[in-house]
């Protein structure tokens, strides 16, 4: 991975940890004012955000370092394991909340929410901040592919919808009245991280399976092989996934009567042309001879 790839990743990685920092404080005097369920939810997965954050930071700089004796093929598998990470915990942190909007939800005496104005200030910008996080999440994993920035991005931006909720469920609450408004919001949320934890889960626990990449990827690299000057064919087209790098290993078939020097240029153009199509890539070609025709070989 390039050199300007791991900066702007350790960029994002640092300002999500900065953005979550602010958050937990912000939402933590937010809920001592308010004791809404729904600011309690955000708050939680704010401080669930800043732990994961912070191991996500870990782990970008640990995928940025190159290969060495002990990791031949790099380090990029890290991102997948703080991705897992994160799913596992935001999975916890939605079977908690639920559970608590569930019971104050069916609780004879509801808790009394006071200061909506001041919580609904708060959840205004936390929205702000998170998502100017988004935006630059999105672009560095755009730039650079990294698996655990566009998790971290798509978490934080499903976290914008908890906090609208928590802004409507203060406002009907200190409106109308409608405490109960506030442990339906919270027990949406929860839903939704749960949905989002399994997603992020999914695709990392593919990534560390040695899933292969995408059926369009397959296709679109066979492509490029099949019609690639003075290759006669192809097969045993391998790829695996490791955090934000593809791995690809592919025989092609080629004229057995041709100098190794004309056989290692068409290589390593097919190559080059394959990395071209995608910069995160890691290609082996190896070389078979071409079978003749059969009314050749008689």
């Amino acid at each position: 991975m390039p050199n300007n790839s791991n900066l702007m990743n350790l960029s994002a990685g640092v300002a999500s940890v900065a953005v979550a920092f602010v958050l937990v404080l912000l939402k933590l005097w937010a809920l001592g004012e308010t004791h809404a369920l729904s600011v309690a939810a955000s708050l939680a997965d704010s401080a669930l955000d800043l732990m994961v954050s912070l191991g996500g930071l870990a782990a970008i700089f640990y995928a940025a370092r190159p290969p060495d004796e002990d990791h031949s093929f790099g380090h990029s598998s890290a991102e997948d394991l703080a991705a897992l990470g994160q799913s596992l915990f935001i999975l916890v942190s939605a079977a908690v909340i639920g559970w608590a909007a569930f019971r104050r939800l069916l609780s004879d005496a509801p808790v009394a929410l006071a200061d909506e104005g001041r919580g609904i200030i708060v959840m205004t910008a936390s929205i702000a901040l998170t998502l100017g996080l988004v935006l630059w999440q999105r672009r560095v994993a755009r730039t650079t592919g990294s698996k655990i920035v566009k998790a971290d991005s798509l978490h934080y931006l499903g976290d914008l919808i908890p906090n609208i909720g928590a802004i409507l469920a203060l406002w009907a609450a200190s409106r109308f009245g409608l405490t109960q408004v506030d442990s339906v919001v919270a027990m949406g949320a929860a839903v939704m991280l749960a949905v989002g934890a399994l997603g992020i889960g999914k695709g990392a626990w593919d990534a560390l399976m040695d899933r292969a990449a995408s059926p369009e990827i397959i296709a679109d690299i066979e492509r490029i092989a099949a019609n690639w000057p003075r290759v006669r064919g192809y097969h045993d087209l391998q790829t695996r996934t490791s955090g934000s790098k593809l791995f690809v290993n592919l025989h092609i078939e080629l004229d057995g009567n041709q100098t190794l020097t004309e056989a290692h240029a068409i290589s390593a153009s097919l190559k080059r042309a394959i990395v071209k199509a995608y910069p995160r890539a890691d290609v082996i070609i190896h070389k078979d001879v071409a079978q003749p025709p059969a009314d050749l070989r008689r």
